[in-house]
């Protein structure tokens, strides 16, 4: 028998009281939504490949576009979606649109993902 307190306190919980609270302590359906949401835009190897781009400098779409051998197109359908899930922003400079990411928060993501997938 496991003899962590967590364990001792739930062996002295019934089912009902079990159950009602790990509800409880769950986020809402709508934040669980968003949350598989924004792991779905990280299911998609090119955007994973310029958001580690991303990770060294702030770059055009030009600059992405060359470094992954894809083309412009393709590359600002994937930054599109990457900034409508707050991953990354873009800056204005003249005409030329530069990206970045959008905080710190995303480079979590991506190392915790990493280590996970290392570890095996």
């Amino acid at each position: 028998m496991n003899s962590h307190p967590e364990s001792i306190q739930q062996a002295n919980l019934s089912h009902e009281e079990l159950i009602a609270q790990v509800k409880d302590q769950m986020p809402d359906e709508e934040t669980l939504y968003d949350l598989a949401e924004l792991f779905k835009v990280f299911g998609d190897t090119t955007r994973v490949r310029i958001m580690c781009a991303l990770f060294e400098r702030e770059l055009s779409v030009t600059d992405i576009s060359e470094l992954l051998g894809m083309g412009q197109s393709a590359i600002s359908h994937q930054l599109r979606l990457l900034r409508s899930a707050r991953l990354v922003r873009s800056r204005r400079d003249g005409k030329m649109a530069y990206y970045s990411l959008d905080d710190e928060h995303v480079r979590e993501i991506f190392d915790k993902g990493l280590a996970h997938i290392e570890e095996r």
